[in-house]
């Protein structure tokens, strides 16, 4: 009687060049929002040449500034095993309340120190988070979402609910300055406002830190084995605190370009935003569960999302329609990077 021996792990899994294919994607896991932004673009621009127009790219490019910013912040957090959903009420609240005392104490402020003190106010309540989170050992996920309803509840309450449209003259002119102007075909002005670089910049900061830094090391390494990286020395502690205050520190300069892009300030503003920001970062490739993510991954995950939320109306899709899309990019986004993990670890 022969015995039934079962296949090897390897049988089962991709085997010599498609394995080495999929291991470097896990490596590389911006491919994957590349991938779906090209199919994306492919897509409309056959349905609509209009599609294929610099004012579109400036339009996206415009509209993921904020969001990018956010996004960043999230990555950080996502990077160290936590979950922020807090960035907008922070960016709500240091808008706001920053616009009403340049108006009424300094009209004269330029807009460098106005950024300097919203990236200051940011990452103090930032903190506040890391602090909680530290000190109630609860999820960073319940901790933020009672401080995103304490933040927004104090703003409205104790600071207003009016709609501001008499924002500084800094921050006015600021939102005007244009990096590109060029002239279409239709005789139109299509710009690139200055603001953009605010992100670029953010970006590469962000980038440098994680990947060039300790502090970096230490976010991943707290973010894929906390009891390791204690172990390790890493400061747990710290390195939450530092996270979120840096999280908080990008929503405060997201919530002052948002009003010099807008013109206005609108308290209830950029409330319900989160979900499409942390999906941006899931496209990217970081895990929920922590110890990974790219800034390059993210900014595309960004892009991807600003395009299907904002150009899709070109080819005739309603809102409804975009949600759906999106939510399957969501689902094929993780299916996707847990055949990954499955395959790397086998």
């Amino acid at each position: 009687m022969t015995s039934v021996q079962n296949p090897p792990s390897d049988a089962v899994a991709p085997r010599g060049g498609l394995r080495n294919l999929w291991v470097w994607s896990a490596r590389h896991p911006a491919i994957f929002p590349f991938a779906l932004i090209v199919l994306t673009c492919v897509v409309i621009g056959t349905i609509n040449p209009d599609f294929w127009q610099l004012a579109n790219l400036f339009d996206i490019l415009r509209a993921s500034v904020v969001r990018g910013l956010f996004a960043l912040g999230v990555l950080v957090v996502l990077a160290s095993g936590g979950l922020d959903v807090s960035f907008t009420a922070i960016a709500a609240f240091v808008m706001y309340t920053l616009t009403l005392f340049v108006v009424n104490a300094a009209p004269w402020l330029g807009m460098a120190p106005i950024l300097v003190i919203a990236a200051v106010a940011g990452a103090l309540l930032g903190s506040v988070n890391g602090l909680l989170v530290n000190v109630l050992r609860a999820p960073a996920l319940i901790v933020t979402i009672g401080t995103q309803y304490a933040f927004r509840g104090f703003l409205l309450t104790f600071i207003g609910t009016a709609l501001f449209m008499n924002i500084p003259a800094s921050m006015d002119a600021f939102g005007r300055l244009t990096l590109v102007k060029v002239i279409s075909d239709q005789g139109l002005a299509v710009e690139l406002p200055a603001y953009f670089l605010v992100l670029v910049a953010a970006a590469l900061v962000t980038w440098w830190m994680l990947n060039r830094t300790l502090i970096g090391r230490a976010i991943y390494a707290v973010g894929g084995k906390p009891d390791v990286a204690a172990r390790l020395g890493y400061r747990v502690e710290r390195v939450r605190v530092f996270v979120f205050a840096y999280a908080g520190l990008l929503a405060g300069l997201a919530g002052v370009l948002h009003v010099t892009a807008n013109r206005l300030a609108n308290p209830f503003d950029l409330a319900g935003t989160e979900l499409a920001v942390i999906a941006a970062v899931v496209l990217g490739g970081a895990r929920i569960t922590g110890g990974s993510g790219t800034v390059l991954g993210t900014m595309l995950g960004v892009i991807l999302i600003t395009l299907v939320s904002s150009v899709l109306i070109l080819v005739g899709i309603p809102s409804s329609w975009q949600t759906a899309i999106l939510g399957g990019f969501i689902l094929i986004a993780g299916l996707f990077f847990a055949q990954l993990d499955r395959i790397v670890e086998s």
